[in-house]
């Protein structure tokens, strides 16, 4: 084999010799000048040990923060209700069943995605389903998020400024003021902490926000479950109910609107496709992965948290648990304990809302403003988007009554097509053009598109019936 480099003797010191006159200067090697070395002859990527790697996007454990933050947020206070509800053993099994569904739907929608090259939830429906389907899963997502968002504001001023039967965190700690005023603290934590979040045009810029948003909501279940376990042993708590209850009207009623809730828990397609485009080396397989812890994460801390919050308040659990820790728990440090799962909650939520209006945003100014640059290449046109939705949102919040009627109508409509629905069908149309699916993965395809169908059916009518009801 040809070599520019001369054999070294044994005697000699360690050198190379050059044969190739073009490198040498008198014997020694020509010192280099800046005109030999150019950039673009430097490979950096081959050096990882000088220069370090050069990464962009975010990591496995990023996006799952992202993902995981993207499904828990409001949805988990409103869990031990629907225990309440469903009783303990069916409550689990819907928590369980509707988790393994969501990842399940989650991986179909990743895959097809990635074959027809959508960077985007409404793309990938459009490959699959057309222009109209598009348009129409666009208007779930803003709905869907939208109501998401107004939960989270309605649950924020109910755990500072109190509500007609629990009393605000402010009254407890300064007595009677200006703060109140539900509204006023609302548009302050608006201005003050959501506003600056909201504003970041990239996703992976929030994912420490949402890893100190899963943190928080890891404390949250610690604290619940700790006290739940204290007062088992010491017993104080009363046997809870293990099958729904059948024995009036309002129980049945009740059980028809809690499945949509349920399956509303776990909605978080509207950013797998966000946060799969901005994911380092990403892969189908990477993203599965993602999903996969992601939903582990989410059906530990649901069910804990459902157990728990159940156990503690039974019958008198509300539909925003969080409204129930401003009484004295019957243990110590009771008052403490109470401030840390209230105020905790609070700024985990803070820290959950911009993710959830990142893929808001995104999907209005795909709709509205589709043939324009991408709002990361338009600051302004992202800032006035955001302030015109942040409004939107204030007065949304100071119109809906309580969580439970927000959640029972998203969960019936817009959550329940975003989760099982559209996944389902772009799987079903799209198996015939690349990839197909194993008879198993049709079962499931159909099993959700059916399970979706009938949750939706029911919910509307028992949400209809419930307030013509209420009307009587």
């Amino acid at each position: 084999m040809d070599s520019n480099y001369s054999a070294i003797t044994k005697d000699s010191f360690v050198e190379l010799q050059v044969k190739d006159d073009n490198f040498t200067e008198n014997g020694h090697l020509k010192p280099n000048s800046p005109d030999d070395l150019e950039a673009d002859d430097i490979d950096f990527d081959n050096l990882p040990l000088i220069f370090g790697e050069n990464k962009s996007g975010s990591g496995i454990y990023g996006a799952v923060f992202n993902l995981t933050t993207t499904i828990i947020g409001a949805g988990i206070m409103a869990l031990p209700a629907t225990m309440k509800v469903l009783g303990l053993v069916l409550g689990i099994v819907l928590i369980f069943l509707m988790g393994i569904l969501s990842e399940i739907s989650v991986e179909l929608l990743v895959r097809f995605s990635v074959q027809c090259k959508a960077s985007s939830y409404g793309e990938v429906v459009q490959a699959a389903l057309g222009k109209t389907a598009k348009i129409l899963s666009e208007i779930c997502i803003i709905v869907n998020n939208a109501g998401v968002l107004v939960v989270y504001l309605i649950i924020i001023g109910d755990v500072l400024s109190g509500s007609i039967r629990h009393i605000g965190v402010f009254d407890q700690w300064l007595g009677h003021g200006v703060w109140d005023h539900r509204k006023l603290v609302i548009l302050i934590i608006l201005v003050v902490f959501l506003a600056p979040l909201c504003a970041m045009d990239k996703i992976d810029s929030l994912s420490t926000s949402s890893a100190a948003s899963v943190a928080l909501a890891v404390v949250f279940v610690v604290v619940a479950f700790t006290i739940a376990f204290i007062k088992l042993v010491e017993g104080k708590i009363e046997a809870p109910r293990m099958t729904p209850d059948f024995g009036s009207k309002k129980a049945i009623l009740d059980l028809l609107v809690v499945i949509p809730i349920m399956s509303n828990a776990y909605v978080c397609h509207f950013n797998v496709q966000p946060i799969y485009n901005e994911l380092e080396g990403r892969s189908p397989q990477k993203m599965n992965r993602v999903s996969r812890i992601t939903a582990v994460i989410c059906v530990l801390v649901y069910a804990s948290t459902a157990i728990a919050g159940y156990l503690l308040f039974g019958k008198d659990t509300e539909s925003d648990i969080l409204t129930n820790f401003d009484k004295d728990l019957g243990i110590r440090f009771s008052t403490a304990l109470n401030y840390i799962v209230r105020v905790g909650y609070v700024f985990h939520l803070i820290l959950v809302f911009p993710v959830i209006h990142f893929s808001l945003r995104q999907t209005v100014d795909a709709l509205l403003f589709g043939g324009l640059a991408p709002l990361t290449e338009s600051r302004k046109r992202c800032l006035a988007l955001t302030a015109v939705l942040l409004a939107l949102l204030y007065f949304g919040s100071t119109m809906i009554p309580n969580i439970w009627t927000a959640f029972k109508f998203t969960g019936a409509t817009t959550a329940v097509s975003l989760g099982f629905t559209f996944p389902s069908l772009i799987a079903l149309r799209l198996s015939k053009e690349g990839s197909g699916l194993s008879v198993r993965e049709k079962i499931v395809s159909w099993f959700m598109l059916i399970l979706a169908i009938i949750v939706s059916i029911v919910g509307v009518c028992g949400n209809i019936y419930s307030i013509s009801s209420e009307g009587d």
